[in-house]
């Protein structure tokens, strides 16, 4: 048990640093985008690109090849059949690969028909003309997604993380190599083309070398009644048929986000993107590292080992939720910092702060979520979260519906929230009903201390910044600079304060964790 800590702690760090950096890269991405698109009807474009090649994505379950995958190499591994294994591998890379290349040539096809169908907001002729054209642009990265999902799958099976944390670097990238040096002649298209480089390069080519090292053996295989085909079909199906909370939010923003004023899906997109920075930084490097051992210890029948597992790993979520609080106080600072120059006007600032405050309430129902799911996914029960998720997913749709038409694009990302928060609440529920998981009282209790601590750090921190900071000019980056910076450490000292008073084993870890992070830098230099 304690062997399985320390290599999931490993994994974190490994997995961290990858997602931290990807999302600075992704940050960085985005800031180049609002520079030369700002908040407007080229972006909303650019946004509605990837709604097809995603579609295309979840049917065939890249997204999940290595909740899918996972277990049932592992298994090989752990009974020394690894040949066995590879031929596996080798049968759905094939079989998958060929479909998802017949869907790819048959949506580019008809891509302006789908356009209408999955954007039917769309007025401005030149906004859908763009759309269509980088649609086609970005469609085939999907089969590099697909390839290289199977690859690091088969990295992860065998505990190597290294090298599939480069992926999300080398794509994030690409896109900025893209959209700079392509992007003055272009326009939005370069960072469409950047997408599809970055794939090739981060997904596929690296992610091949990464898969050779890890003893790749690769055979042009088609067996349809391989045992493990259909198995490896039964858990994927409910994924590619059902709606997830994630897929459902890319999705629904923008398609709720057409009927809104021109630039409201780029101003969405930018507060989103903010709030997923957060939950990357602490959800998915966790979620991601955890699964193979969460998968092994269902493998060896250890229920209890891992169901402690998953309630430790969401008492250190629940960090997320005073970092989401800082970011609501300083959120057009935030806001103003990362986005405002170029194209990207004070106005779009103003914008963007409004959904991003409203957007952060459900942080923390995001971060939950990518290890709640993952319980299920390494029982190898994939059907019950497809089609819950599919039911919760059709029910948010009066809330959508409601919040658009009642509060614009405030409302589109209050349902956002919303759903999220009561998805990934039941999702729980359910899990420890099924699983007898006896420590989830302790998680509940937990998430309300947090919350409550979080609440009055919270009023804290916003009545020094408009009690004592109000002289600071914020208008400015350099006066939202100091603000940010001020507030900033004033929050780090009142949580390590708090984190100590009240015996809080997580945020002492995370201080423990800053302080010899910054002593081994501060040996090297």
């Amino acid at each position: 048990s304690a062997s399985i800590y320390k290599k999931v702690g490993i994994a974190s760090l490994i997995m961290t640093a990858s997602i931290f950096l990807s999302r600075m890269f992704g940050l960085l991405r985005e800031m180049v985008i609002a520079y030369i698109g700002g908040a407007g009807a080229a972006v909303d474009a650019y946004q509605v690109a990837f709604v097809i090649p995603e579609i295309l994505n979840h049917i065939v379950a890249s997204g999940f090849l290595s909740v899918t995958f996972i277990p049932i190499f592992s298994r090989y591994l752990i009974e020394g059949q690894e040949e066995e294994g590879w031929r596996v591998f080798s049968i759905i890379l094939n079989g998958f690969g060929c479909l998802l290349a017949v869907l790819i040539l048959i949506s580019v096809a008809v891509t302006p028909q789908l356009i209408k169908l999955i954007a039917p907001g769309l007025k401005n002729a030149a906004t859908i003309t763009a759309a269509v054209k980088m649609t086609r642009i970005i469609m085939p990265a999907q089969l590099f997604f697909f390839v290289g999902g199977l690859l690091m799958a088969v990295q992860f099976s065998k505990e190597r993380f290294l090298i599939p944390a480069l992926a999300p670097l080398v794509y994030n990238l690409g896109i900025i190599v893209g959209g700079f040096f392509l992007g003055p002649w272009l326009g939005m298209e370069g960072f469409a083309w950047g997408v599809l480089i970055g794939a090739f390069i981060g997904n596929l080519l690296v992610q091949f070398l990464g898969a050779c090292r890890s003893g790749l053996k690769y055979s042009f295989l088609f067996d349809l009644r391989h045992p493990d085909l259909k198995k490896y079909v039964v858990l994927t199906l409910p994924l590619m048929i059902g709606l997830t909370m994630t897929f459902s939010t890319e999705f629904f923003f923008r398609l709720f986000g057409s009927f809104l004023p021109e630039g409201r899906i780029a101003v969405l997109n930018f507060g989103l993107r903010i709030m997923l920075l957060l939950v990357g930084l602490f959800g998915q490097a966790v979620g991601t590292a955890s699964f193979p051992y969460m998968a092994r210890l269902v493998a060896e029948n250890k229920l209890k080992e891992m169901n402690d597992l998953l309630n430790s790993t969401l008492h250190y979520l629940a960090l997320v939720i005073p970092f989401s609080v800082l970011i609501m106080v300083l959120r057009s600072e935030i806001v103003r910092i990362l986005f405002q120059r170029g194209r990207f006007d004070v106005s779009d600032t103003a914008l963007t702060a409004e959904v991003l405050i409203i957007f952060l309430v459900g942080a923390f129902a995001f971060a939950a979520y990518t290890v709640v799911v993952r319980g299920y996914y390494a029982s190898q029960n994939t059907f019950f979260p497809a089609v819950y998720g599919t039911i919760a997913v059709l029910l948010s749709v009066p809330l959508y519906l409601a919040g658009m038409k009642l509060f614009g694009a405030k409302g589109v990302a209050l349902a956002v929230s919303l759903s999220g928060i009561l998805q990934v609440t039941l999702l729980y529920a359910m899990w420890n009903k099924r699983s007898r998981n006896t420590g989830s009282r302790g998680v509940y209790r937990f998430y309300l201390i947090i919350i409550l601590l979080s609440i009055a750090i919270g009023v804290i921190l916003a009545g020094v910044k408009v009690k004592l900071l109000y002289r600071i000019d914020t208008a400015t980056v350099a006066g939202s600079l100091a603000v940010s910076m001020i507030i900033g450490v004033l929050f780090l000292l009142i949580l390590f304060l708090a984190g100590s008073g009240l015996k809080i084993k997580e945020v002492r870890e995370l201080f423990k964790r800053l302080t010899a992070k910054l002593m081994r830098i501060g040996t090297a230099d």
